[in-house]
């Protein structure tokens, strides 16, 4: 009987975490490697247990003890974009965000470098020394460079993604989360240079996480001074200009048309020809031509997550967070370590 008590309990915790709102896949990530049948019946193993999904799901411990779940960060966080009020929703993705952020910045060595606080032309100025263009590897060196750790999530909190990217602050350092799928480069580019305006900026000097969400708004909202300013900033790192003076000499045109261009001017002002492309999307709304001209810009569509996961499993100590945390933090990812 006491065994079939405590097998019941660790499924009556995966009801809990599920009933909470957080995914599936969340849980699975979380749920440690060591777990075993016969660490059912172990007491210690299930307070073991409850100790490491708290500190891989950003939850309550001594709550978890108890199978209750809360959020440790649940008001930490800044939402953009998030048409949903729902608390348990901004709870887990605040949580889960911070957790995710204190196991990767423990990962990465603290570096102090003027690069930190330059604003986004001089830091432009400082990539165009050695690159004909601002692009996302360039952003994704510049960014390790400074202690600014950026990872690209595999696995979300939530059963739906809910969010696009973030920026997270931990003891005055910062990390960088990207969430958007896309096979070419430029959005991807946008997003780490629009988190890195955040993190330059200063938007995380009175909360933990800024979360940037993939909801559409479908009405029209007064302008967030802080996504503004974000956004001003990214366009000035990528084109030279917090507002890209697009002009075309056609009012319509199509993808292999656009492409052509975007290279031409790309290579004469020193724009990634993808970048340029997504900024005449904005300006004529034309997205499905822009996205179709980025199969044309490069040479082949590949998961782009990849490579920026590729560049953070080479950057990050793992020996420094441990065994538990690096499986962990290897699922969030999607890869698999040597």
């Amino acid at each position: 009987m006491a065994s079939s008590s405590r097998t019941s309990s660790s499924r009556t915790l995966k009801a809990g975490l599920r009933s909470a709102g957080l995914s599936d896949r969340a849980i699975e990530a979380a749920w440690p490697s060591w777990w075993s049948q016969s660490a059912e019946t172990s007491p210690s193993a299930q307070a073991e247990l409850r100790f490491a999904l708290a500190r891989k799901l950003g939850l309550s411990a001594p709550a978890l003890m108890g199978d209750k779940v809360d959020f440790v960060w649940k008001n930490e966080a800044k939402f953009k974009h998030l048409l949903s009020e729902d608390d348990v929703k901004q709870s887990a993705l605040a949580s889960f965000a911070v957790a995710i952020g204190q196991i990767v910045l423990q990962a990465t060595p603290s570096i102090l470098a003027p690069a930190a606080k330059m604003g986004a032309l001089d830091l432009r100025r400082l990539l165009l020394r050695n690159r004909q263009f601002v692009d996302l590897q360039g952003l994704l060196g510049v960014c390790w460079s400074i202690g600014i750790p950026v990872v690209h999530l595999r696995v979300f909190p939530l059963q739906a993604k809910g969010m696009h990217a973030m920026a997270i602050r931990s003891n005055d350092r910062h990390a960088i989360f990207l969430a958007r799928d896309a096979d070419y480069p430029a959005a991807i580019a946008f997003d780490l240079a629009h988190e890195l305006g955040h993190v330059v900026r200063g938007h995380l000097s009175n909360a933990m996480a800024l979360i940037d969400s993939d909801e559409v708004e479908t009405v029209s909202r007064e302008p967030d001074s802080d996504e503004v300013e974000a956004d001003r900033y990214a366009l000035m790192l990528l084109t030279g200009q917090a507002v890209p003076d697009i002009r075309a000499n056609i009012t319509r045109f199509n993808a292999r048309q656009l492409s052509r261009a975007a290279m031409a001017s790309g290579q004469a002002r020193r724009v990634e020809p993808g970048t340029l492309a997504l900024c005449a999307a904005h300006r004529t709304a034309a997205w499905p031509t822009a996205f179709a001209a980025l199969r044309h810009i490069y040479s082949e569509a590949k998961p782009v997550w990849r490579e920026v996961n590729a560049i953070a499993a080479t950057q990050l100590d793992w020996d420094a967070i441990g065994e538990d945390a690096s499986e962990y933090l290897s699922q969030v990812m999607g890869i698999q370590r040597a």
